[in-house]
């Protein structure tokens, strides 16, 4: 049977500063509710990335591997704006691992870690499929600000930068603006001929996890969890819900169910993960790999330094 859904965004325990999804017990969930996929976008990084894919296939469960990506806000560099991706195949995750890797190594001090919007080509992010990032991406939150033309024109831009690999991220997981905004994005949908897909923002497992999950979230922000005027950035709502649950979230949308599904199919990188990654070390003519580094050995044991007992 086709499935109806496939949950697309997961933050795992190796989301750093929010998330404490197990990536074991996440797979068993979702294969004991039928699930055949499954996707994990930790913020900026795929520290779990192995783990996750290698666990997921012996479990005979499909892993869709991604990452919410910081996109930098000039207007408020501690506000990034949420740009999700998923790997299609070897070029998607290449190019992911880029972008990263760039995101670290290029911008440092305070702001570290988060990507410029210059260095988004379409020649930086073959092989990825892109969602708008829901409330906390650029769209949504130039909606909150009241600024559709510029939402407007931000959706035609990521359209065109993943042209025929960009949908619209509608989510229904508990908090103020979900509603409003889904309805703008659907009709946002419509007028640009975009595709949208329904998530859920999952952080933990079960709902009884929420507080220790507040607790996560405090300890990264250095903040206290009795203080009541705390930044409340999750719900109760954002745990592993159930297929069932999410078709009846979504039953008005029903093309945006479908379209999980539809990314998860899109998703296929095999055998990436599961061997070595390092590249070949290039030798003398006519000289192996083992009889090259005979003499490397030979002079590293040479020069190392001896102790001496006192």
């Amino acid at each position: 049977m086709t499935p109806s859904f496939v949950h697309l965004r997961f933050h795992s325990e190796y989301s750093v500063t929010d998330g404490i999804v197990r990536i074991d017990p996440a797979i068993k969930a979702v294969m004991a509710d039928g699930g055949v996929a499954l996707g994990m976008t930790d913020w900026m990084n795929v520290f779990g990335g192995l783990r996750f894919y290698t666990h997921a296939l012996a479990a005979g469960l499909k892993p869709i591997l991604g990452c919410d990506l910081k996109v930098a806000n000039p207007k408020d560099p501690d506000k990034p704006f949420r740009l999700t991706v998923y790997c299609q195949n070897h070029e998607g995750y290449h190019s992911l691992c880029v972008l990263l890797t760039k995101a670290f190594l290029e911008t440092q001090g305070r702001w570290r870690g988060q990507i410029d919007e210059s260095v988004l080509e379409q020649s930086s992010v073959k092989g990825l499929i892109a969602l708008s990032g829901g409330p906390d991406g650029k769209i949504g939150q130039l909606y909150a600000s009241g600024l559709l033309d510029e939402a407007q024109n931000e959706a035609i831009f990521l359209s065109e930068l993943f042209p025929g690999r960009f949908y619209l991220e509608l989510q229904r997981a508990g908090r103020k603006g979900d509603e409003p905004l889904v309805r703008y994005l659907a009709n946002l949908a419509f007028l640009l001929d975009l595709p949208v897909v329904a998530t859920h923002p999952v952080q933990f497992l079960k709902t009884e996890d929420f507080e220790a999950h507040e607790v996560r979230c405090c300890i990264s922000s250095g903040n206290i969890l009795a203080d009541a005027n705390r930044p409340k950035l999750f719900t109760p709502e954002q745990y592993l819900k159930s297929t069932a649950e999410m078709c009846e979230l979504f039953a008005d949308i029903p093309s945006a169910l479908a379209n999980s599904v539809e990314i998860a199919k899109r998703c296929n990188l095999d055998g990436v993960l599961s061997k070595p990654q390092l590249r070949l070390f290039p030798t003398p003519e006519g000289m192996t790999l083992d009889d090259y580094c005979i003499p490397i050995r030979k002079n590293c044991r040479q020069n190392v330094p001896r102790t001496t007992s006192v």
